[in-house]
């Protein structure tokens, strides 16, 4: 992916009380890839859907909580590259999060399999399991913006998920047909 050009800075202040503002201004910007360049000082990478739902939220946090807020674009004069990296990180943190999950979830099919457990109970629990590793990652590559470098590794883990799955499902059937 290509690097961005332009920053969009999210600049606020947010009163004190009640801090469940604070919070949810902390968890929008997190869930939007934004990482701090100081406090209050949020930075992300300029695109159409980034402005729109910073707009949204410098309107939020001006009129639903009485803060203060200041909507930048900018280029980086210097320091872009740890920007970047930054940015990168925090989304690499993640990956690393998914796989942690997906290696949970590999560990459960196994244990499945030793206990000899094959129930479509069990199955279907599997796929909602898988389902939610895979929409987690949706969310997250989503707001890879800049290409962080534990993507492949993650996909490679979900896919190894899915072919976990897969096979146990074939167990799973093979034992209902036995007992037809």
């Amino acid at each position: 992916m290509t690097r961005p050009t332009r920053w969009l800075v999210l600049i606020y202040k947010v009163p004190s009380e009640p801090t469940k503002w604070r919070a949810a201004v902390w968890r929008r910007l997190k869930t939007l890839g934004a990482v701090y360049l100081q406090n209050s000082a949020a930075v992300l990478p300029r695109t159409d859907e980034t402005e729109r739902a910073l707009r949204a939220l410098r309107n939020e946090i001006v009129e639903k909580m009485s803060g203060t807020a200041v909507l930048l674009s900018s280029d980086a004069l210097v320091g872009e590259h740890d920007i970047v990296s930054a940015i990168n990180e925090a989304r690499n943190e993640e990956y690393e999060e998914i796989r942690d999950k997906c290696a949970d979830f590999l560990a459960g099919i196994d244990k499945e399999i030793v206990a000899n457990h094959f129930t479509f109970g069990e199955l279907e629990e599997n796929e909602e399991d898988l389902a939610k590793l895979k929409n987690w990652f949706s969310k997250v590559s989503a707001r890879d913006l800049l290409g962080a470098n534990g993507r492949a590794e993650t996909e490679h883990a979900l896919s190894e998920c899915a072919e976990a799955l897969t096979s146990y499902a074939g167990r799973v059937y093979a034992v209902a047909d036995d007992h037809l």
